[in-house]
């Protein structure tokens, strides 16, 4: 069976660090684009961080350009958040998409698989 699972959320004080992974199971990340999206309450799903299937990128939003850092390896992919700050509290998401090519993705709809979100909370 094919899909992502996700850990490390958790509650953080201002300031903290958090690191979440996300495991393929059934699949190799070799080939896929990534990405790593953010839901929090009553607001849109946004695109945090992405990296193209040949490790071209990778993109940040503003808001967390310096703070947060995408990797992978073949089998999980990993965002790492220092300087975590209250506005970053949401439900984090990570996605693949099968791409042969240099492009990244940072449109939710263009990804095929998702993991089933973690809950990171920053308290003030």
């Amino acid at each position: 069976q094919v899909q992502l699972v996700e850990s490390g959320g958790g509650l953080v004080q201002a300031g903290g660090s958090l690191r979440l992974s996300c495991a393929a199971s059934g699949f190799s990340l070799d080939y896929y684009a990534i990405g790593w999206f953010r839901q929090a309450l009553g607001k849109e799903r946004e695109g945090v961080s992405c990296i193209s299937a040949t490790n071209v990128g990778p993109y940040y939003a503003d808001s967390v350009k310096g703070r947060f850092t995408i990797s992978r390896d073949k089998n999980t992919m990993y965002l790492q958040m220092t300087s975590l700050k209250p506005e970053d509290t949401a439900v984090y998401y990570c996605a693949a998409v099968r791409s042969w090519g240099d492009s990244y993705y940072i449109n939710p709809d263009d990804y095929d698989y998702w993991g089933q979100g973690t809950q990171v909370t920053v308290s003030s």
